[in-house]
């Protein structure tokens, strides 16, 4: 559970909300509570670009803070990046390029059904 005063499922509407300002592609959401304690769900999303995988991070980041939500960190937020992530607690975002979505194929490795957005 989180250390803030929002639900995993509010954390989750940031995040997703965040994404389709800055026109995401193919957001999925993984609910993952029965298969860790690490979080509730996982978003994974495709950006067009390195610049629009960095542009969509930043956004999660900024819109989490203008809600009162510090994220814990973020890993991959700079312009060469194929793959950034954001931790906000109970949801970690997960953008990627099409190429490193298809490599990684988070989806898969987590053997769950998605839900579409």
């Amino acid at each position: 559970m989180s250390q803030t005063q929002l639900s995993a499922d509010q954390i989750l509407e940031i995040a997703v909300e965040s994404l389709e300002d800055v026109k995401g592609d193919n957001i999925t959401v993984l609910n993952v509570s029965e298969l860790t304690d690490m979080m509730d769900y996982m978003v994974i999303c495709t950006g067009t670009s390195k610049r629009h995988v960095n542009s969509l991070g930043q956004n999660v980041v900024e819109h989490a803070k203008s809600k009162g939500l510090q994220p814990l960190g973020s890993e991959g937020r700079d312009m060469g990046s194929d793959w950034v992530l954001v931790d906000l607690y109970d949801v970690v975002v997960h953008v990627m390029t099409e190429e490193a979505r298809s490599f990684y194929d988070l989806e898969k490795l987590w053997d769950i059904k998605p839900e579409q957005r």
